[in-house]
Parts: structure tokens; C-alpha cells; sequence
């Protein structure tokens, strides 16, 4: 039996909360699965009968349009039948709690959760009191996990560069306060990449960020030097102006990614960023929009690593 609360006692999926701690043929698996749902979209009918009859709640305790739409596509594209739960304007607000939320929505038959919240470990609280036939899946819960986002990003980063163990990854900009890097770092390391580095400056880095695994780095142009793939951050830019950076000019100066800074790197690395973007401040838009830049294939990525999680879930 697993010690793992994501997998059963047969150690298959049964939650997908985080990358950390899942084994390296788990996140291959999803990886895998996800090659067969990239030329849905090229299709006459762009669906798949694979979750028809399955119902799928999206429960966004926080603001996202991205994240819902791509979840909601995905299921969509696999038959199910989905719920968006606008969660400002339910239950919620008047006082209901997280799990009475949940409860209520299990007893409508619910096959799947996609929570996103900004309290950390919130996903994890719901799958501990879910029946054991509903699946959660954490579509990003405070500082700590966005484990679809960083496998799209694996799987971005295969299709580019074919193998992991001999890739060097830098991540760029704010590790402090970004989910993305924590699920992004350990899916990394444990798909075997030998050199993951974070390069950021000192007030935007966790402490002990080392333990991660990671070489840390504050100048731009070392850190850069070599890399295979960057991975920009979205800066937030209402942490901005506050105490841990001057300006948004100077972040841009020393950590904006701009083609003279992208030239340190490999001639053919590739140029990736969650979003959404803020053009000129964590990137160029000659950058982005430009031939190394491969941001807008991760969302068409995305859509099929979703589709892929939520398949093994509900096959488990």
C-alpha cells in the first residue's frame, strides 16, 4: 500500500495534487497518454467518448481564465459533462464551508473536482474527504503546487528536446511566491534532468531553495550561459512596487528576458512562460513572439495533458 495520498493502494493515480513525491512512470504515463489527444483538435469531431457520462465540477475558489477554460475544453473534448462553479456568488459567500461545498456537489453524483484555490493545500483537504470514486485534481492551490501546468510544460519540453538526461533548465524570475516552480522543480528532477537552475533575485527567492535540487544564481548572463530551456515566471504585478523590488524597470533591466540576454543560452534553446505574460517586464515581446519561443504550443499542450490526467483518473 502507498503512503502517497494521489495514489491507491493498487499505487495508481487517484489524485493529481502535486509533483512532488509522484514516480517518474506515473508522470510518464500521463506524458504518454497525452501524445494520442494532441491531433484531436485537427478532427472533424473534435471529441473523444472516453469520460461520456462522467460529470466534472470546476471548483475556482480563485480568479482564472486560462486554467478553467483549458480544463473545460479538455473535458469537454472527452464527453464529459462539465459544472463551473462561480464560486464568489454560491454558497460560499454566505458562510458555507469548503467541505460542506464539497459534500453537497458529491451528493450530485460527481465524478471529478478541479479545485483552484488560494489557500494552500486545499485540493488536499478535499481529496482526503471525498468517497474513494472522486478524483481531484489541483488546478493550483496558493505558493504550493500547479501540477498540470508544470506537465505541460514536460511535455513541451519533450517535444522539443526528445530526451531529459542531458537537458539543462534554467526557471527565471519570481520562485517565491510561484506554485508553477515548486511543481515545475520537482517534475524536473524527477523525470531525470541533471541540471535544473533558478536564477532570480535574492528577495524573490524561498529559502533553502537549494535543497530543491537546483544551482541558484543571481546574475542573468551565468545563469543563462548553456541552458537548453528557460522557463520565465509571470511576476505579479502587484508585488511589483512593494518592498522586494525597486521597480519594474529595473527587474526588466536584470531579469527581464530580452534577445542579448537569450543569446547566453544554447543557440536552439526554447523559450517557455506559464502566462499570463507581462511584455516588458519578465520578457521581451521580440522574445516572445519570437522563433525560440514556444508559449503559445504550451497551451495547445496543456489541453491534451489534461485530457490525459483526467482519463487515467477516472480509468482508476
Amino acid at each position: 500500500m502507498s503512503n502517497n495520498p494521489q495514489l491507491n493502494k493498487g499505487g495508481e493515480l487517484q489524485h493529481l495534487l502535486t509533483t512532488e513525491g509522484l514516480p517518474a512512470p506515473i508522470l510518464l504515463n500521463i506524458l504518454d497518454t497525452a501524445e494520442s489527444f494532441v491531433g484531436v483538435p485537427e478532427r472533424d469531431i473534435k471529441k473523444v467518448p472516453l469520460l461520456r457520462g462522467k460529470s466534472i465540477f470546476n471548483l475556482f475558489f480563485e480568479p482564472s481564465t486560462r486554467t478553467r477554460t483549458t480544463f473545460e475544453i479538455a473535458a469537454k473534448r472527452l464527453s464529459a459533462d462539465v459544472v463551473n462553479l462561480n464560486i464568489a456568488s454560491s454558497s460560499q459567500s454566505k458562510g458555507e464551508t469548503l467541505l460542506d461545498t464539497v459534500n453537497n456537489l458529491s451528493a450530485m453524483h460527481a465524478d471529478m473536482f478541479i479545485v483552484r484555490h488560494s489557500q494552500s493545500g486545499a485540493a488536499h483537504l478535499i481529496a482526503r474527504h471525498v468517497k474513494p470514486e472522486i478524483h481531484v485534481i489541483n488546478a493550483g492551490d496558493g505558493r504550493h503546487a500547479h501540477p498540470t501546468q508544470a506537465l505541460l510544460d514536460m511535455f513541451t519540453i519533450r517535444r522539443y528536446k526528445r530526451d531529459f538526461h542531458n537537458l539543462c533548465v534554467a526557471i527565471v524570475g519570481d520562485i517565491l511566491h510561484s506554485r508553477v516552480a515548486r511543481s515545475q522543480i520537482h517534475a524536473l528532477t524527477t523525470l531525470g534532468v541533471p541540471e535544473v537552475r533558478v536564477i532570480s533575485p535574492k528577495t524573490l527567492l524561498p529559502t533553502k531553495v537549494d535543497r530543491l535540487g537546483v544551482r541558484v544564481f543571481h546574475d542573468m548572463a551565468k545563469g543563462l550561459k548553456d541552458v537548453d530551456v528557460l522557463l520565465m515566471l509571470r511576476l505579479q504585478n502587484e508585488r511589483m512596487l512593494g518592498a522586494r523590488l525597486p521597480s519594474a524597470e529595473e527587474y526588466f533591466k536584470y531579469y527581464g528576458l530580452t534577445q542579448e540576454k537569450l543569446a547566453r543560452a544554447k543557440h536552439d534553446a526554447i523559450v517557455m512562460h506559464p502566462g499570463p505574460m507581462n511584455r516588458g517586464i519578465e520578457i521581451d515581446s521580440a522574445v516572445a513572439d519570437g522563433k525560440q519561443s514556444v508559449i503559445s504550443q504550451q497551451v495547445t499542450f496543456g489541453i491534451a495533458v489534461r485530457m490525459a490526467a483526467m482519463t487515467i483518473l477516472a480509468g482508476n
